[in-house]
């Protein structure tokens, strides 16, 4: 039954692939936001192949974004740029199934089984960058704080979490951030209407994500410093005021920040305070 339905999944992605192979253009529009300049794919490369964090932020379910995603992560590897690739969809504690799947030792149906237990996202979006992972032996990075505690947190807060779960995490975790950024969480979070109390919950969930991304990969360089790492989250995570602002809390690391264009960050209201380069697709 199992590879009955991975079958399926795998002749739908070949097909994905294909669409949206077809509807790219070789020359992407990507605006430079500093000088709000239309540059060609080849100089935004050249621009950020010397940083050690570039952040490439997606919607999840739209498969352009991770088309965009997998083309830098190749132009970046055919640079001869020794790469190492962050990942929002798994956490920390199943890095050794990413480590077994980089190395050839977990075969794909299970690496799949794998997958669907940390992220809810149809596999196809993002089989072609693991694939490509795996048959270039870049390693990938699990960054996400276990579910049990995200959850734990977004239901009670902070304040509920035991010492012990506490050891997981960087420290106090509380919604401080900017009012651009409280907008975008608020937005967010806008089809829950059970008041204020549970935004703060929320809110503190998201700065969990983003505190516990930032900490993991700041071990991860540390251990590893002539690799950089192309990190693949969510838009709101990707965006400076998101994990970036807490790399900087961490120590200063070189990076550059990519958003795919809508109706937020667009090409007449977004800034250099979002984001460096706009996608705009």
């Amino acid at each position: 039954m199992m590879k009955n339905g991975l079958s399926g999944i795998f002749i739908l992605a070949a097909a994905a692939v294909l669409n949206i192979t077809a509807g790219c253009s070789s020359a992407d529009m990507i605006m430079r936001v500093g000088d709000r300049q239309e540059i060609a794919f080849a100089r935004l490369i050249e621009e950020i192949k010397g940083h050690r964090l570039i952040f490439i932020g997606e919607e999840h379910d739209r498969m352009k974004d991770h088309w965009f995603q997998l083309k830098i992560i190749k132009a970046l590897n055919d640079g001869g740029i020794p790469l190492a690739i962050g990942l929002e969809m798994f956490t920390a504690d199943n890095q050794g199934d990413l480590d077994r799947w980089i190395t050839g030792k977990m075969d794909e149906e299970e690496f799949v089984r794998r997958y669907n237990l940390n992220w809810s996202v149809p596999w196809p979006m993002y089989r072609q960058i693991f694939l490509y992972a795996r048959q270039n032996d870049i390693p990938l990075v699990g960054l996400n704080v276990s579910r049990g505690i995200t959850h734990k947190v977004a239901r009670e807060g902070f304040a509920a979490l035991t010492p012990e779960e506490r050891k997981q995490i960087p420290g106090a975790i509380t919604c401080d951030v900017d009012a651009a950024y409280m907008a975008l969480v608020r937005r967010a979070f806008a089809d829950h209407k059970q008041g204020d109390k549970l935004f703060v919950r929320f809110c503190e969930a998201q700065m969990l994500w983003n505190r516990t991304m930032a900490w993991r990969l700041q071990e991860f360089m540390s251990g590893h410093p002539g690799r950089s790492v192309v990190v693949l989250t969510g838009k709101a995570h990707a965006m400076k005021p998101g994990i970036p602002r807490e790399i900087r809390h961490e120590g200063a690391v070189e990076y550059k920040v990519i958003l795919p264009e809508d109706e937020i960050f667009n090409r007449g209201a977004v800034t250099v305070a979002d984001t460096d380069y706009l996608f705009m697709r």
